[in-house]
């Protein structure tokens, strides 16, 4: 008889696609039943559950909560066959990797400004109970203070959505635009602003928003305007040549229109992209996780530099197609960067410099100052601090991951980042993982004598025997951390009305780096995100802004949105006829907040049991290979003789009660023979036409399972 499972697991659900950040997690399955899944197929869009009763089998882990570090161990772990609980205090996956809807992200603002701290004594009373001889309790934090001074500024015009004019001065047509109700109540300019049943909205396209029926309007109009021409008249006015464009009115953004739309965004917490050769990648191939999303390629990397953005030459095409390059400095910039490609094999090149700035090599290679920034903050991406063999690897992996996916070294995923850490979490629910949301534990239950810990104990004084506890920094109280100095990342989010660097086509993804406006400053990464990305709504782009902090982030990033975007004083304030704000992307809203990296701490830093494993939150570098390390070795810590992520079978190649491979199940419009169908067929004289069997509808069946496959660009299997 299988092991009945704790109260709290009532509140799990499969998780086949996981919920978008910000959204409400479904019920529980069945009511009164503590039923798991314990299998879920997953395969483009078509997802399979099957429950059971929790039993537990070689070792027990507790997971708090799902990051992405966390995510990818707990993967890894019930890939080979370890029983995991993954749970979290929020109602969304992915923590501070997690990726929001606008009106999500407002809920989740007043959320954090919202919580509290609640009082240990007030919680003693529920769990000291519990605790017996010879154990000891580890309280655990019930606020997560990852992220402060959040800041947030609304530049839209509050009022109801406005029509620009047309060029032409007589063009009719329908401005009528479909109402629904949300809860987005105009706030006051340069408040925090709020959208909690915003959600409700359905989302729209703008050509479902505003049809335009031209014939009927255009009749209606003429006769009304002109009662007096002549038919012939009429006729030139109503026909128009079909080689004549349509006129597209131009609809200005208001707030209102961005809570109305709010599902179309997703917006992260965290800005990283993906080396196309870089640990996150591989691991995803590795492990087939790169099924269970789909990636878009970085279309520009650009600079900002003496007042405009410029593109980046970083592949030999660019290089010579370059307009910002004298002819000397292209032969410059092409021999430095082909040495850069096996410098190690060429240390008499670098030796006397590896413990001096990269910047200084650069210099006494010769370089121009275009050159040296173009290479140190665009291509190998590193500080002013950086120490030489340490660039020339940052250069040498950049100019290694051209090429694989596209004409720039990263990928992005499409939906968000937070796609990444649910993919990982989909793989931990195939393989028997249990997750929970809006779940929490209270505090550890430790054995003094062996100084391990043995139990959880959560919110609902319920306790529940472990033999790891995996959980992220920020559960951590001050008390059992030997230090609490911290460095802190800068981040502004912002959608504004246009690109920085416009081009044929506007739906590209492009990462920008501004080099420190004065000498005291940071260097800030931008990352500009189309609609194409499925992160914003059409007309708009997503713009996120990362840098080291030096204070808060509104003055860290405020000055370098000022150079580059133009920041109305009055909400839904034009710019002046010919001033340069004018060409700039006029910024609509944004946010300001710091977030916490402890990635510089390690277990030394905290008094906890041995068989805790405190994952550190996003770091402050472009790419996500820290927290996939960090993963690794936490598994290898706890299951040394097992592989990390083995791949997950196809689902076609998985064998269903001991028969041989085969597809899923007929369609809708299928159906496979019966005993009773063929008896029926040789009844009716059939007996010597060949019915379908099962094999021969399975070539059918995953054929359109491959027509499913997503379009865009999807990290392959093998290369």
């Amino acid at each position: 008889m299988p092991a009945r499972p704790p109260d709290c697991v009532k509140d799990c659900f499969p998780v086949g696609r996981a919920p978008s950040a910000g959204e409400l997690a479904p019920d529980p399955a069945v009511p009164g039943e503590s039923m798991l899944r314990s299998y879920s197929t997953c395969l483009y869009g078509s997802y399979y559950y099957v429950f059971f009763f929790f039993v537990a089998v070689h070792k027990f882990f507790w997971f708090a909560p799902d990051v992405l570090t966390e995510s990818v161990i707990a993967a890894a772990c019930s890939r080979v066959g370890q029983s995991v609980l993954h749970l979290d205090r929020r109602n969304y996956y992915a923590g501070n990797w997690a990726s929001f809807t606008f009106n999500g992200l407002l809920s989740w603002i007043e959320e954090y400004k919202n919580q509290q701290e609640v009082q240990i004594t007030e919680l003693e009373q529920v769990w000291r109970s519990l605790i017996d001889e010879g154990e000891d309790a580890v309280p655990l934090s019930t606020v997560d203070s990852s992220i402060s001074n959040l800041e947030v500024f609304c530049y839209a015009s509050e009022e109801e959505e406005e029509t620009k004019a047309p060029l032409t001065s007589f063009q009719p047509v329908n401005a009528e635009t479909v109402s629904e109700e949300t809860n987005g109540d105009s706030t006051e300019a340069q408040d925090t602003v709020t959208g909690d049943d915003a959600t409700a909205s359905d989302a729209k396209t703008p050509n479902e928003e505003h049809e335009v029926s031209e014939p009927k309007e255009e009749q209606h109009t003429s006769d009304i305007s002109e009662p007096s021409q002549s038919q012939e008249e009429k006729e030139s006015q109503l026909i128009s040549s079909p080689a004549d464009p349509p006129v597209e009115v131009e609809k200005k953004i208001t707030y209102q229109k961005l809570v109305k739309e709010g599902r179309r965004f997703n917006i992260d917490l965290v800005s990283k992209l993906m080396y196309s050769r870089g640990a996150l990648v591989d691991l995803l191939i590795k492990s087939n996780v790169s099924r269970y999303a789909e990636f878009k390629n970085i279309g520009h990397i650009l600079t900002y530099r003496n007042g405009k953005v410029e593109q980046v030459p970083c592949s030999r095409a660019d290089v010579f197609a370059s307009k910002q390059l004298t002819v000397i400095e292209k032969r410059m910039l092409m021999k430095f960067l082909t040495f850069c490609l096996d410098f190690e094999q060429h240390p008499e090149e670098y030796q006397d410099c590896t413990e001096k700035p990269f910047r200084e090599f650069l210099k006494n290679k010769k370089l121009t100052e275009n050159l040296q920034d173009f290479i140190l903050h665009s291509i190998a991406m590193v500080t002013q601090q950086t120490l030489t063999e340490e660039g020339l690897k940052a250069t040498q992996h950049f100019l290694r991951c051209l090429g694989r996916y596209g004409n720039t070294p990263f990928l992005f995923p499409l939906y968000g980042l937070g796609e990444i850490p649910q993919c990982f979490c989909r793989m931990c629910a195939v393989f028997g993982g249990i997750y929970c949301l809006r779940h929490s534990v209270q505090c550890l239950v430790v054995d003094k004598a062996a100084n391990k810990v043995k139990a959880v104990i959560d919110t609902r004084g319920q306790r529940i025997s472990c033999s790891h506890f995996v959980v992220e920094d920020s559960y951590i109280r001050d008390e059992q951390r030997q230090s609490t100095a911290y460095r802190q990342i800068s981040r502004a989010v912002l959608i504004t009305d246009r690109s920085v660097l416009p081009s044929e086509s506007d739906q590209l993804i492009s990462l920008v780096t501004i080099p420190p406006l004065e000498s005291s400053a940071p260097a800030v990464r931008m990352v500009e995100l189309c609609s194409s990305s499925m992160t914003c709504m059409p007309g708009t782009y997503l713009v996120h802004l990362t840098c080291s902090s030096s204070g808060r982030a509104q003055e860290d990033l405020a000055p370098v949105v000022s150079q580059l975007f133009h920041v109305s004083t009055i909400p839904g304030e034009e710019p002046s006829e010919g001033a340069e704000e004018r060409s700039k992307p006029a910024v609509l809203w944004v946010m300001y907040f710091n977030m916490r990296d402890t990635s510089a701490l390690d277990s030394s830093n905290y008094s906890l049991p041995s068989n805790v494993h405190v994952c550190t939150g996003p770091d402050g570098s472009l790419c996500s290979d820290y927290s996939i390390k960090l993963a690794e070795s936490v598994f290898h810590h706890i299951l040394p003789d097992e592989e990390f992520c083995p791949p997950a079978p196809n689902p076609e190649d998985i064998i269903y009660d001991g028969d041989g491979p085969q597809a899923e199940g007929p369609g809708f419009d299928e159906s496979t023979n019966t005993e009773e169908d063929k008896s029926q067929a040789e009844e009716e004289g059939a007996a010597h036409e060949k019915s379908p069997s099962t094999e021969s509808s399975e070539p059918a069946e995953m054929d359109s399972v491959t027509q499913q496959a997503p379009s865009d660009t999807t990290p392959p299997s093998e290369e």
